[in-house]
C-alpha cells in the first residue's frame, strides 16, 4: 500500500477507528477484498490497465454504495486512484488489516505496529492525510482560515529555536509534544489545523517550519490555487502585489495567491519561490551577474593580449 493511501485511511477513520462504526467500516473493507477476489469478471475489469480509473470508480461506486459505509467506500474509491491497478485486491485486504489493527490497537501500539522511517515516506503519509482532511471542509473560507493559521504557527515556529527543537524532538515522548501544542493552540485555531499539525509532528521532520510550509501549499492547492513566498528586503505596495500576482497566474495557470516574508539580507528586488520553481529578482544577483560579466570580459581582454 502507498504511504499517501495509509494516510488517508488513517485521517478518515481518525475519529471513528475504536468505534463501532470503525470496526464496521473494517468488516466491509474485507467484505469488498473477499468480493474481488472471488468474483473472476470484476477483478478482470478492476485490474484491467486498459480500462479508465474513472470507470473503474463508477463500477465499484454503483456495486458498493448502497451495501458499504461510506466511509468505507471512499477508502476504496482513493485505493483506485493512488494504486496499481495489478495490485489492487491486495491493497484492499491491506486497508482491511490497518482498519482493523485502528480499531483494535492502542495509538502508541498501533504506531509500534505501523511505523513509518524515512522521511520520504512520512511526507507521502502526510500527502494523503492532508488530502483526506481538506476534504472534510466543504467552504472555502474555512480552507483559508486553515491555511492563514498554519502559515502564522509555521512563522511562530520559525522564529522561536527552542520551540522548534522541542516539538521536533522525537526523543521526547509524544504525548508531552502534543500537550505543549494544545497549550499554544487549544481554542485558537479549527480543530482541523491542530489536527494537521499535531500529525506532522508524529514523524521525522527535519524542518519543522518547512513541514508547516508544505501543509500551506496543500491548503491552496485543496482550493485551486498556488502558494507564491516572495522574500523581500523592502515593502511591496498594492499596485507591485497586483503586478506580481498577474505575472505569477500567467507563468503558472492557476491562480496564485502572495505570502510577503521580510528578508533584511535581500537588497532590492525578490526572490519568489513557487513549489520547486526559484525566480531569483534580487538586487544582489542582479549584482552578482555584473561582476560576473565583467570578470569574464576581463579575462577575455587579457587572453587577447598575451
Amino acid at each position: 500500500m502507498h504511504q499517501s493511501l495509509r494516510g488517508y485511511t488513517t485521517a478518515v477513520l481518525a475519529d471513528v477507528a475504536r468505534e463501532p462504526l470503525g470496526e464496521q467500516v473494517a468488516e466491509d473493507l474485507n467484505a469488498v477484498a473477499h468480493l474481488v477476489s472471488r468474483t473472476n469478471e470484476l477483478a478482470v475489469t478492476l485490474t484491467d490497465f486498459g480500462v479508465p480509473t474513472a470507470a473503474r470508480k463508477a463500477v465499484l461506486q454503483d456495486l458498493l454504495a448502497s451495501r458499504v459505509e461510506p466511509l468505507a467506500l471512499r477508502i476504496v474509491l482513493r485505493a483506485v486512484e493512488t494504486e496499481r491497478v495489478e495490485e489492487f485486491p491486495t491493497v484492499l485486504h491491506e486497508l482491511y488489516e490497518l482498519a482493523r489493527h485502528m480499531h483494535d490497537l492502542h495509538p502508541e501500539e498501533l504506531r509500534a505496529e505501523e511505523p513509518i522511517v524515512s522521511r520520504t515516506a512520512w511526507r507521502e503519509f502526510m500527502a494523503g492525510y492532508s488530502d483526506a482532511v481538506f476534504e472534510g471542509v466543504h467552504e472555502t473560507s474555512e480552507l483559508e482560515e486553515i491555511e492563514d493559521e498554519l502559515f502564522r504557527f509555521a512563522r511562530v515556529v520559525e522564529a522561536s529555536t527552542p520551540l522548534r527543537s522541542v516539538l521536533s524532538d522525537t526523543s521526547l515522548p509524544l504525548p508531552s509534544r502534543e500537550q505543549i501544542l494544545g497549550e499554544l493552540l487549544e481554542a485558537k485555531v479549527r480543530p482541523a489545523t491542530i489536527e494537521l499539525i499535531r500529525m506532522t509532528i508524529q514523524g521525522r521532520v527535519r524542518d519543522l517550519a518547512a513541514s508547516l510550509d508544505w501543509l500551506v501549499e496543500q491548503a491552496a492547492r485543496a482550493r485551486g490555487w498556488r502558494i507564491a513566498r516572495v522574500y523581500t528586503g523592502l515593502p511591496i505596495d498594492d499596485e507591485e502585489r497586483g503586478l506580481l500576482t498577474d505575472a505569477l497566474e500567467r507563468l503558472t495557470n492557476r491562480p496564485v495567491e502572495l505570502q510577503i516574508l521580510a528578508d533584511p539580507d535581500i537588497l532590492g528586488g525578490a526572490v519568489i519561490q513557487i513549489g520547486d520553481l526559484l525566480v531569483d529578482a534580487s538586487a544582489q544577483r542582479r549584482l552578482d551577474q555584473v561582476e560576473e560579466h565583467l570578470l569574464s570580459h576581463e579575462g577575455a581582454t587579457r587572453g587577447a593580449q598575451t
